[in-house]
């Protein structure tokens, strides 16, 4: 699933390339994709819209138009937003295709269709998608400090990984950053939260804000399915940085000398060093 990194960067390409365009024809797919209202109102919500900003909590891309109403897009496990010239026939899976006033064309293409667009008057939106106001801290918007990660972890007994994944506290973190975050902080994924010292707890700060800014600076990561890519199609490249994430097995980077492991927390894959991550 696109995390922060791959979400922050379609929200940039937006914000080049969508940003002050005008729906000018739309044509929905599939119900799926609309399933929070209906494909009716997304036509109707987007055809004559212009997009005036391009906004991010999360995993969730927000864009204002015009008319007072905010368009969500949540790419899920497979979505991709594309901008193209329009001139070659959308690929398959295009759920949403909607010309655009200056001949290009906005594209929500997605083979698994877990994701799904939304258009919702400003003051519908908490009451259709209330999992945004459960949101944390966003660690580009809002940043992250040390106070926010020591409230994080103090009197927990969860293990570090499962906080990061838990979206109330910081937003937009998955499986391939938490796994990053914690080696870059040389801490065990399944150790306790309430164990971490004060140094610790500054590591694993520090870890977030360093891994998700090189994460986004990279484009992101594309993995072997190649199923994410930015606005313009092109793949991100942070995947040629991990140092644990599905490396099960493989010489650790970081010291040279552990193997990488891979447990199970929470039913998801976690990759770490025995030598490095204690």
């Amino acid at each position: 699933m696109p995390e922060l990194p791959e979400v922050e960067t379609v929200r940039r390409g937006l914000e080049r390339s969508l940003v002050g365009r005008r729906f000018d024809e739309v044509a929905v797919g599939r119900d799926r994709v609309a399933r929070r209202t209906s494909r009716q109102e997304l036509r109707d919500g987007l055809t004559g819209a212009r997009v005036v900003e391009a906004n991010r909590r999360g995993k969730y891309l927000l864009l204002e138009l015009d008319t007072d109403a905010v368009v969500m897009v949540h790419l899920r496990m497979s979505g991709q937003v594309i901008i193209d010239d329009g001139a070659s026939e959308a690929p398959r899976h295009s759920h949403v295709t909607a010309l655009l006033d200056d001949g290009s064309r906005f594209l929500f293409v997605d083979p698994r269709t877990f994701g799904e667009v939304v258009v919702a008057p400003r003051s519908r939106i908490d009451v259709l998608i209330p999992e945004i106001g459960r949101l944390g801290r966003d660690p580009l918007v809002d940043g992250v400090d040390m106070k926010a990660v020591t409230e994080m972890c103090r009197n927990r007994r969860r293990r570090v990984k499962s906080l990061l994944l838990d979206q109330s506290h910081i937003a937009g973190i998955g499986n391939i950053y938490a796994d990053e975050i914690c080696h870059s902080a040389g801490i065990r994924p399944d150790r306790p939260a309430e164990t971490l010292s004060s140094r610790s707890r500054r590591r694993l700060t520090d870890a977030i804000v360093d891994v998700i800014e090189q994460a986004v600076e990279l484009g992101g990561s594309t993995l072997a399915d190649s199923q994410y890519v930015g606005v313009d199609g092109q793949p991100g490249t942070f995947q040629e940085r991990h140092r644990v994430y599905a490396r099960t097995g493989q010489r650790c980077i970081s010291c040279g000398r552990g193997v990488i492991r891979r447990i199970l927390i929470d039913q998801r894959g976690s990759h770490f060093c025995p030598v490095c991550q204690r």
